[in-house]
């Protein structure tokens, strides 16, 4: 490990207990800065609204730290707009959002959209899927960038339980991502939870990251926040433990190929000869190939879009 990722392991990489919650709320009410929470959702009835119902009681009624929940549903089948406007947030349809550019499937998209339909100074992003939710997620990332002007993206780092087993979830992680960085970008190998769904960062910074539209989202935002802020403007939390609904090999198959294609942009800015990837599943008369695209778009800097500009103004 380079000396500067051991450094900032001791000087960035944080536990819950580093900033309790009275300080927070002290360094919020001293800088007068707001803070939205964004959940992107595609068909999580059974989760979101125990979600957004936690963080509206410990964070907006008993304590003001959150100044708006808003929930991005990206076309879901189920019950989810239902189920998180009943628990209290403000729900808003993707396909609603900057209509002039036709949305595309993908988390990316629609975390690249939500800076349109929120006003804060810090945007914490959570994912809809989260079982036994903590509002010690939201306080913990948050928390670095409300008490430290030097700080602008903070990463929730966490113990991935699968099975039953601890420390076994997030295996694209640990079979892509992680290589990924270590061997090309190895200032950034001292994340623990590099695709982690639950971050938050200053708009400021936000606004002037390229967001590709898939699973590459979170890694592209790493590399691209490094050399736009530097290491010591990024930062990790310890939150705990982590349980979320794990999806099937193929499915992470796909992810994989789509994080590993946000990297090869960003490593040559070329372009694959074939953007794709085959997997293979047993059919009536034996193993059936699929073929699916990873070659994933990506939107432009948020402070590039005429519309976000004609907010600002206003």
């Amino acid at each position: 490990m380079l000396k500067e990722v051991e450094h900032w392991l001791s000087t960035r990489s944080w536990s819950l207990t580093d900033r309790p919650l009275h300080k927070i709320l002290a360094a919020k009410h001293r800088t007068g800065q707001s803070v939205s929470v964004v959940l992107p959702a595609l068909n999580e009835e059974a989760t979101v609204g125990d979600i957004v119902a936690i963080i509206r009681h410990d964070l907006m009624q008993q304590v003001p730290l959150v100044d708006e929940i808003v929930v991005v549903d990206s076309g879901s089948t189920d019950r989810t707009s239902e189920v998180a406007a009943a628990a209290g947030a403000r729900v808003v349809h993707r396909d609603d959002i900057l209509p002039r550019i036709p949305a595309v499937p993908g988390k990316g998209e629609v975390l690249w959209r939500s800076l349109l339909v929120t006003s804060s100074d810090i945007v914490c992003f959570i994912d809809a899927d989260l079982k036994e939710f903590s509002s010690d997620f939201v306080t913990g990332i948050v928390g670095p960038l409300l008490t430290d002007p030097g700080v602008d993206l903070v990463k929730a780092m966490y113990d991935r339980p699968l099975g039953g087993a601890a420390g076994q979830g997030g295996r694209v992680t640990e079979l892509m991502a992680r290589p990924l960085l270590n061997m090309h970008w190895p200032q950034l190998a001292g994340f623990v939870q590099p695709l982690g769904g639950e971050y938050a960062a200053r708009r400021s910074l936000l606004e002037q990251l390229p967001f590709p539209v898939g699973y590459g989202v979170e890694l592209g935002m790493l590399v691209d926040a490094l050399h736009l802020v530097g290491l010591d403007a990024l930062a990790q939390v310890d939150v705990g433990v982590r349980k979320h609904r794990h999806q099937d090999g193929q499915a992470l198959g796909r992810m994989a190929a789509q994080i590993y294609r946000t990297a090869q942009l960003r490593l040559a800015r070329g372009h694959l000869i074939r953007p794709s990837l085959t997997q293979f599943e047993r059919g009536p008369e034996g193993f059936e190939p699929r073929t699916y695209s990873v070659d994933t778009e990506e939107r432009p800097p948020m402070a590039d879009i005429t519309e976000y500009q004609s907010r600002k103004v206003a």
